[in-house]
């Protein structure tokens, strides 16, 4: 039995999802054993698979390079069935464009710095894109790089938000070393 699934993808991302001459394309359904149909004109992407996991885990993969990641970063999705992709919507705390751009330059930090902060000390991916900021990591990672972005929004100093990470990071990794000794 087939499972099919569609999913509507920004004019702008399709081409990435296509690749150079379809290659991208290529790649991900061989990944994931599924079959893509992509409907340029209106950017729906169907998902055809025997599997009904991996058409999920495919129509995951979408929505995370619709959500600004690359097909690259976001293939991770197929690779390990623990990994989720969380999508925060920035919208109802950012009333105005202005907002929106103050706090999206919050989380990316100068050149990049802050959300490169935050997945080296959590983990995570991390992609902010729109007037959302898409995630994939394990559960507990995801747990802190969420609580460290709500902190940004809210306006705690990036000091504070990388001392809270380090006390997480420190916490996790005794929480291994205890469950080895």
């Amino acid at each position: 039995m087939t499972t099919m699934q569609e999913i509507k993808v920004t004019a702008s991302r399709i081409a990435v999802l296509i690749g150079k001459g379809g290659k991208t394309k290529r790649e991900i359904e061989k990944a994931a054993g599924t079959v893509l149909t992509i409907d340029s004109e209106e950017g729906i992407v169907t998902v055809e698979g025997e599997d009904t996991l991996a058409v999920l885990r495919t129509v995951e993969l979408i929505r995370a390079v619709n959500r600004g990641f690359s097909p690259e970063r976001a293939g991770v999705l197929l690779e390990d069935e623990d990994l989720i992709l969380d999508i925060i919507d920035l919208s109802p705390v950012c009333t105005s464009q202005k907002a929106m751009d103050r706090v999206r330059g919050r989380i990316i930090g100068r050149e990049g710095r802050a959300r490169e902060q935050i997945e080296d000390m959590t983990g995570c991916f991390i992609s902010v894109m729109g007037k959302t900021v898409a995630l994939i990591g394990l559960p507990e990672q995801l747990k802190t790089a969420r609580a460290a972005i709500d902190m940004l929004v809210t306006g705690v100093p990036h000091e504070t938000v990388y001392s809270f990470l380090d006390r997480k990071k420190k916490e996790a990794k005794h929480e291994i070393l205890d469950y080895y000794y």
